[in-house]
């Protein structure tokens, strides 16, 4: 079986809150992180802007508030790849994805702390640190088969 028959698409989310905070946010930080993405995904991110304001977390409508990346067919499968058999075995203290990670839809959501367990980040030259939300969401057909799926994938789940 192919495995764009049976992964729709995989979603990389950065939360940029609080980066926003510091000064030279637009001018530098914002650039290193949608480079720093872009080398991870092999991909340029889409700013998501904010949808109102928030008085209390000083957001105004149409800031940027994340990034996404929404990968799809050869992009798709060359970042599970790498992030199978190069990230995961990178993190620290990684005893496996919990099966709870799974939702009732089979979409499967695996937060990273930091960007450096990616071999393409030197964490010497960077100059930010940002947690990554990835997303994998496989075809509706294999939805309710979801752990057996991401098993034959290799991704490592919990018993």
């Amino acid at each position: 079986m192919n495995l764009k028959q049976q992964i729709e698409k995989i979603v990389v989310n950065i939360g940029l809150g609080k980066l926003r905070n510091q000064s030279n946010f637009d001018d530098k930080v914002l650039p290193e992180v949608m480079k720093e993405l872009a080398l991870v995904t092999g991909q340029k991110p889409a700013l998501r802007p904010a949808k109102k304001s928030i008085a209390g977390f000083k957001i105004r409508t149409g800031d940027p508030i994340g990034l996404q990346v929404t990968l799809r067919g050869r992009r798709l499968a060359d970042f599970l790849t790498r992030f199978i058999n190069i990230v995961l075995p990178r993190v620290k203290d990684f005893k496996g994805i919990d099966l709870h990670q799974i939702d009732q839809d089979g979409n499967l959501n695996i937060g990273l702390r930091e960007q450096f367990v990616f071999p393409e980040i030197q964490a010497d030259r960077s100059k930010v640190n940002f947690g990554l939300q990835i997303t994998i969401v496989p075809t509706p057909e294999y939805g309710g088969k979801a752990v057996v799926l991401y098993r034959e994938l290799g991704i490592p789940l919990k018993k």
